[in-house]
Formats: C-alpha cells, structure tokens, sequence
C-alpha cells in the first residue's frame, strides 16, 4: 500500500511539474505574441497612415486596438478622416472612401510583409475614375517598393490602360473560349 501511495505522489509531483512548466511556456508565448503583434501594429499602422495620406491627398488615419487592454484579445477599429471631413469610423465612410481605405490598409500590411504575388479582383469597381487613378498610381509605387506581382481582375478601362500586361478571355466561336495576352510595354516600344 505504501508503495502504490509513493508512486501515486510521485505521479502527483510530476504532474504538477508539467502543469507550471506549460503554464511558464503559455505565458513566454503569450509575452513574445503581445511583443510581435505591437511591433507588426506599429508598422502596420505607420503605413496604413502614410498611404491614406498619400491615396487621398492629405488626412489623417490610424488602426486603434478596442475592446481589452491586451493585445491578443483587442479588436480593431479603423478611425480615418478624409480632408475635409470628420474624424469617423470606416463603416460611416463612402463606399467609395471605403475601399480607397481598404487598400491603403492592404497595402500597408504588404510593406510590412511583402508577399511575392497578389490577387486584387475588381477592387476598382466602386471607385470612379479620379480614384481609379490613384488607386493605379499606388499600385505603381507598391510595384516600385516591393517585389509584389500583383495580378489585377478588373473590366475599368483605365485600370487596363495602367497594367504592364492584359490577359483576357474571348470567343470568337460559340463555346469556344481563347486566351489573348498582350505586352502593353512591348507595345508602346513598337509604335514608338
């Protein structure tokens, strides 16, 4: 009986062990988690303001952490101010400040971890042509800047007439599809 009950102690204390060392690892990974996702808000947010500023030509807008004072459990709040306006949530925005927003927050999360491709399928649709503009003119300074490829589904004319490449799906026959691609620079270098 004496043995069973040393073991069964034994047992308990290396239980016990266990719980405080996964309890230490938890609370180490709870402390790094907290520390890169500050560090990756900050970048983020820095850029997200910088390229609201830059889409819609002055402004202000930043990410604000709602809801709990610990990082890992806090929502997340877009406040943004296009000129001229008040200060408001995105929701409260118009559609097409809306997605003129959404992309400076894409964007900015792609300058802090650039991918190597991206797929963007008719982001412009909302946008009229003066924002189509710079929505391409961004996409210019983020093909500039990072080594993205960014893959652009879009019908808008003028995002069209801004890509490098066109790849577009046409039937000459009836239920007979066909690619066609067309190097725009390589076009340009013809007529020229």
């Amino acid at each position: 009986m004496q043995t069973e009950h040393d073991e069964l102690l034994r047992e308990k204390a290396d239980l016990e062990e266990a719980i405080r060392a996964l309890r230490s690892g938890i609370a180490s990974l709870n402390r790094e988690g907290r520390e890169r996702l500050l560090t990756a808000f900050e970048q983020v947010n820095s850029n997200f303001s910088m390229l609201f500023r830059h889409l819609f030509g002055g402004g202000e807008a930043n990410l604000v952490m709602v809801e709990s004072d610990d990082p890992l459990e806090a929502g997340l709040e877009i406040m943004c101010q296009p000129p001229g306006k008040k200060l408001s949530t995105l929701s409260l925005l118009s559609g097409g400040e809306q997605t003129l927003t959404a992309l400076a927050l894409i964007f900015a999360v792609f300058l802090a971890n650039p991918a190597p491709i991206c797929v963007l399928d008719e982001v412009d649709a909302p946008l009229d042509d003066a924002n189509v503009t710079r929505f391409c003119d961004l996409l210019d300074e983020m093909c500039r800047q990072t080594e993205t490829r960014f893959l652009i589904i879009t019908h808008h004319a003028v995002t069209m007439s801004r890509m490098d490449r066109l790849f577009g799906v046409t039937m000459q026959e009836q239920g007979v599809s066909q690619l066609v691609s067309v190097d725009l620079k390589k076009a340009e270098q013809m007529v020229a």
